[in-house]
């Protein structure tokens, strides 16, 4: 468990640079998919660093920590962690003030999120460091989301955002829909989205330790997934040049989220 390792190992941890903040592209080379405004980047912290923070957020007592039916979370901006809020927010240039606020999210591998529309605290922009475990998590276009410019969208109830099994139907629309989209998203690494993906789109993460792989995008930019998932299978029957890969792996540890926003309250 992260929570018992030694002051000596944390206070090593906490001297140490990581190469990975300093090799960092520009934001809009870490676009990925059909959906232009996700961003997904890699190793944006480094594992030593994913080490120094999972120590210190099974450290707090039991009390810090609300549960919830799918998860349990805490909800504040410890100072261990400004140090990656700061980066998060001048590497992105997309947060008009400080992060003020980290959703720390906790799932079991079996536990996942419903499709769902972040609320007002997170807009404009929505930005996820994950540790731990490799994860899916989906995006679908919903029109009941669709505002105009410079409206906020409407909060949309649950059996809304769960029709079709998860899958959003539209009517008397002209021309093709927005494409859903599907990430590997790895330990260590940043997720962005903003602007469309924030207000024509729902994002989840299924309830179940069995993800897909066969229509994820980044999965070449996830060399670790062999090494972290013993239980990954990759389909090569009918790779050939220029092909996409396709696979599965079962969620076997427990995964943890940071949500960065800015709070008002």
């Amino acid at each position: 468990m992260e929570g018992d390792r030694t002051t000596q190992e944390v206070e090593a941890v906490e001297k140490e640079i990581p190469s990975s903040a300093l090799s960092l592209r520009s934001p809009g080379d870490y676009a990925i998919g059909s959906i232009p405004t996700v961003l997904y980047i890699p190793d944006f912290i480094s594992p030593t660093e994913q080490s120094q923070l999972l120590h210190h957020i099974y450290q707090p007592p039991a009390p810090k920590w609300k549960t919830l039916k799918n998860r349990r979370l805490q909800n504040w901006v410890p100072p261990w962690l400004t140090k990656i809020t700061e980066r998060i927010c001048q590497w992105t240039a997309l947060f008009p003030s400080a992060i003020n606020h980290v959703l720390i999210n906790e799932y079991h591998p079996n536990q996942g999120i419903m499709l769902h529309q972040d609320g007002p605290a997170y807009f404009p922009v929505v930005a996820i460091i994950f540790l731990a475990s490799p994860v899916v998590i989906d995006f679908t276009p919903h029109r009941k989301l669709r505002v105009h410019e410079h409206t906020y969208p409407q909060t949309v109830q649950s059996d809304e955002l769960q029709e079709s099994n998860g899958s959003c139907k539209f009517e008397g629309t002209k021309g093709a829909d927005p494409a859903s989209l599907s990430l590997l998203l790895m330990p260590c690494s940043l997720l962005i989205f903003k602007d469309q993906a924030y207000t024509d789109f729902l994002h989840g993460i299924q309830d179940n330790e069995l993800h897909n792989l066969d229509k994820v995008p980044n999965i070449l930019q996830c060399p670790q997934l062999k090494h972290l998932s013993s239980n990954y299978s990759q389909c090569k029957s009918d790779c050939h040049a220029g092909s996409e890969l396709s696979g599965t792996f079962h969620r076997t540890t427990t995964r943890v989220s940071l949500t960065a926003y800015i709070s008002t309250q």
